[in-house]
């Protein structure tokens, strides 16, 4: 007897494994489960750092296709757009070409994804599920990252244009549901799913831990923030208020990743003389226990305006490694609630 045929899902996202981006390793746990039930193709760019990486694979039942794409660093807008535009039209390419999808699914990250990802499901009569991680392009706004009202009606039509016809949308928080309800999604295709973390791999671990040990904060008040070190994050506070303690000796302030604005804390802190301070590259998985542990306290920073907006899913790691944190961010986020 044949085995009754899985519906196929097309999954069109920027950042997949093995990147580093939140998003990337969410969209990686969440189509590896998706494997149960689903026939699972994941169309994604070339990431930086591994452009070595082969251009199809399948990793744990996943069909991974990468497309040509530059990779350059993110800082600059310039180098941001072109990375966004290059894999956006490989990729529409590549999904009209490909196999008959029985559903389309992207996240948000270029924002403008979700009408490549329209295109496809109208093609093919399939439906389509956008996971928005963030709101576009707000979040540009509110940072003052994006101040040309002619771009700036073009991004928002085209964010609006995937919004108002998507057939389902997931928002991470309530307050981000609100947000894009303003953007012109219809509120019965709205369902609020926050962001997760597997509990079974990040656990609480003992403040003094090989990691810990292996920098030299052992004997120290270790405050740590781990994760993206972008604009959003408003991190120029944390590095300030170290000037404020140069009387504690056993203070080390952490800055775990990267992100655009991390030459620019580097050199803030280096003008500061804020010697506290000192500026680590992502970890990998697997030690990502022992360094959330070994932090006295974590800081979840999001900058003034942005609730709703975008949802620092860190917050649920540290939560998982059992550790206190501080949340300076408007009091309606997701963030400031859960905490």
């Amino acid at each position: 007897m044949n085995e009754t045929r899985r519906p196929c899902l097309l999954v069109l996202n920027q950042y997949y494994w093995p990147g580093v981006e939140a998003t990337a390793h969410l969209l990686t746990e969440l189509c590896e489960t998706l494997t149960e039930e689903f026939e699972v193709t994941v169309v994604t760019g070339i990431l930086r750092g591994h452009e070595g990486e082969p251009r199809r694979t399948e990793r744990n039942g996943v069909a991974i296709v990468r497309v040509p794409s530059t990779a350059f660093e993110r800082s600059k807008l310039a180098a941001r757009a072109a990375n966004y535009l290059t894999y956006l039209g490989h990729a529409l390419a590549q999904a009209l070409r490909g196999t008959r999808p029985d559903v389309v699914m992207c996240m948000t990250d270029p924002p403008m994804v979700g009408d490549i990802a329209l295109v496809v499901a109208r093609r093919f009569r399939a439906p389509l599920l956008v996971i928005s991680e963030d709101v576009f392009p707000e979040i540009a706004l509110e940072l003052k990252r994006l101040e040309n009202p002619v771009l700036i009606g073009l991004l928002r039509g085209l964010v609006g244009l995937y919004l108002k016809r998507a057939d389902r949308i997931v928002a991470i928080g309530e307050t981000m549901r609100l947000r894009l309800e303003e953007k012109g999604a219809r509120p019965e295709r709205l369902t609020v799913i926050p962001n997760w973390v597997d509990t079974t791999v990040i656990t609480p671990q003992p403040r003094d831990n090989g990691w810990a040990r292996k920098r030299r904060l052992r004997n120290k008040f270790v405050v740590m923030h781990s994760g993206n070190v972008g604009h959003a994050q408003n991190l120029d506070s944390l590095v300030r208020a170290t000037t404020f303690l140069r009387d504690l000796d056993d203070l080390a302030v952490l800055i775990v990743g990267f992100g655009a604005r991390h030459d620019d804390l580097v050199a803030l802190a280096k003008r500061l003389d804020a010697d506290a301070v000192q500026f680590l590259h992502y970890q990998p998985r697997d030690v990502l226990p022992q360094s959330l542990g070994s932090a006295d306290v974590h800081v979840v920073g999001l900058s003034t305006g942005l609730s709703g907006y975008v949802v620092p899913s860190r917050l649920y790691g540290i939560l998982s490694a059992g550790r206190p944190v501080i949340v300076a961010a408007d009091a309606d986020s997701e963030t400031a609630q859960v905490v």
